[in-house]
């Protein structure tokens, strides 16, 4: 950048409107927020319609899965159309679906608004990453993107104030009524945002869309299946074996092979200049790729631990739903702060740096927390534990979604953001089974152990209990399991006392697993690129000259033509 540039560059961002990002910002609570909001609200639910807990579990996964396997088609359909409008229109889709549910007499209605949410929800994010893009530069750039990384923990902080206070007062029902109410809001200040340009003579990969959209499903199944179904062997509750083999792992190698014939058609669309659902050019260096790694590590490390430290507050400490989401408020709101000012470091440090000491800081507040946990929360250690993971968590989260924005053009800005949304999905989808499997898997191996080395747990009495189905459970709930047997109360306290030690010691080395992980993170970090752009390339209505004009290549903004020749989304 020549030194005439860099006041140009300055001025433009100075007087940049804090506008779109009021709304990006908005709508992304409002996303996140429907869905914190049925996890928070899932007693009175569950009570109002007579269904039972697994349904909004159910409810909750369909709206997820719809998201992840059409956040690529949805890219592509707010470049064709209009990132604005198509916006627009999801926001209405998504706000009638909150009031469904806030209306909802039956399971099925629920069901159905829910899955639709998350379907429009793939429409959504796309078009908040290109309002970003559009709009912001350098810093500000920065700064809006890591405001939008912090606006999901925000949502839950809200989710967990808003919807508990709600469904222990007034009713569940309300909490979907004020985000029906937020859309409305949404909508009309969209109303104010600048035009982006649309491309109607875009053509859609629909081929590479089902591909795609069939392999995230897969893996997501399968990955989610992994604890429930079975590793390996098909456990009592899969749906269905082939030949004694749990159905998780064969939809995994399935979702792979689909992931690979996925890249091979964009690969081939790329070579004959053919639409193509995803611009692999957002991925084109080795620096790119190493930030997407960077991105997955950290979603699956942060997903992991959002699933094990709950279950610890929970099981260990038999602390309620609503008082498990207050204690971890520090660690939300840490992630949040951090999401908002790492941005302020942009302009010292380079993202390879920041990246390197965001890992280290993650891995530090896991040890932190592996070492201090105990059955008593109120340790000031595990507090600052908590801190620290959500610290270097935020920055890191925020930090990865900015360089690889920065380093693509405006013309991907819709590419990148459905990747963002995608990768972020299949990550934590990965992270909570994983995390579950290995949990428990080392409950299991602790617990047989013990069983075998106490002599209090003599064969008959183990005889009468399931140990090959061994979960975390509370100490009240292994009392309930023991009274339907004849163990004495010597041998019920040894169990207890086993329970206990084998929870904490498996919950405290799968904490040290994955700050490890966060360790080794430490090694694609070090690819990231070592100095910032600074700001988007200014292409935002050039098409890419090696390939053909209506390709599909482009995202959301300037794929399509010149500045002459596309429309505007009124």
């Amino acid at each position: 950048m020549s030194a005439s540039t860099v006041p140009a560059g300055i001025q433009t961002e100075a007087k940049a409107s804090w506008l779109p990002l009021i709304v990006v910002v908005l709508t992304q609570i409002q996303a996140s927020f429907a869905v914190n909001a049925l996890t928070v609200s899932m007693g009175g639910i569950t009570a109002d319609l007579d269904t039972p807990a697994t349904t909004i579990g159910t409810a909750i996964t369909a709206g997820t899965f719809a998201m992840a396997a059409f956040i690529l088609l949805g890219a592509k359909i707010g470049a064709k159309f209009g990132t604005r409008r198509v916006f627009q229109i999801a926001v209405v889709i998504h706000g009638v679906a909150m009031a469904l549910v806030a209306l909802s007499v039956s399971p099925a209605m629920l069901f159905i608004a829910q899955a639709a949410s998350g379907a429009v929800i793939a429409l959504i994010a796309p078009a908040l990453t290109v309002f970003i893009a559009s709009n912001f530069r350098g810093a500000q750039q920065g700064q809006a993107i890591g405001f939008l990384a912090a606006a999901i923990p925000a949502a839950g902080v809200l989710a967990l104030l808003i919807a508990g206070t709600f469904a222990s007062t007034i009713g569940w029902r309300y909490s979907f009524a004020l985000v029906a109410a937020l859309a409305v809001v949404n909508l009309l200040l969209s109303f104010k945002l600048k035009s982006v340009p649309a491309h109607p003579d875009l053509k859609i990969d629909w081929v590479g869309a089902m591909i795609a959209a069939v392999t995230i499903i897969l893996l997501s199944f399968g990955f989610s299946g992994l604890g429930s179904w079975g590793i390996w062997v098909a456990t009592a509750s899969a749906p269905f074996s082939i030949l004694g083999v749990s159905p998780a792992p064969i939809l995994i190698i399935l979702g792979i092979i689909g992931g690979q014939l996925f890249f091979s058609w964009l690969r081939k669309g790329k070579a004959e200049g053919a639409p193509r659902i995803f611009d692999l050019d957002v991925l084109k260096t080795g620096a790119e790729r190493a930030v997407t790694l960077c991105m997955a590590i950290m979603l699956f490390v942060g997903t992991a631990a959002n699933f094990l430290i709950p279950l610890y507050i929970q099981v260990v400490q038999g602390r309620s739903s609503f008082e498990t989401s207050i204690a971890i408020i520090p660690y939300t709101l840490s992630i949040f702060i951090a999401s908002t000012v790492v941005a302020n470091l942009y302009k010292r440090f380079t993202p390879r740096q920041l990246a390197r000491f965001g890992f280290v800081v993650v891995a530090l507040g896991l040890i932190i927390l592996a070492l201090t946990i105990r059955n008593e929360w109120e340790q000031a250690f595990v507090v600052i534990g908590l801190i620290t993971l959500g610290l270097g968590q935020g920055s890191i989260v925020a930090l990865v979604f900015n360089t690889l924005l920065s380093s693509a053009p405006k013309r991907l800005a819709g590419d990148v953001g459905a990747w963002r949304g995608l990768v972020h999905n299949l990550s934590g989808s990965v992270g909570i089974a994983v995390a579950t499997v290995f949990a428990v898997g080392l409950l299991s191996s602790m617990v047989l152990t013990g069983v075998s080395t106490n002599p209090e747990l003599t064969e008959e009495l183990t005889s009468q209990v399931n140990l090959y189905d061994i979960n975390f459970v509370s100490n009240d709930h292994l009392d309930e399991v023991l009274a339907g047997t004849d163990a004495t109360q010597a041998q019920v306290d040894a169990a207890v006392a086993l329970n206990e030690e084998s929870r904490l010691r498996s919950l405290n080395l799968s904490l040290l697993a994955l700050a490890a992980l966060a360790l080794l993170a430490i090694i694609p970090a070090g690819r990231m690129p070592g100095r910032m752009s600074g700001e988007l390339p200014e292409d935002i209505d050039a098409p890419v000259a090696s390939e053909p004009v209506g390709s599909g290549s482009g995202g959301p903004v300037g794929s399509g033509g010149s500045a002459g020749s596309t429309a505007t989304d009124d």
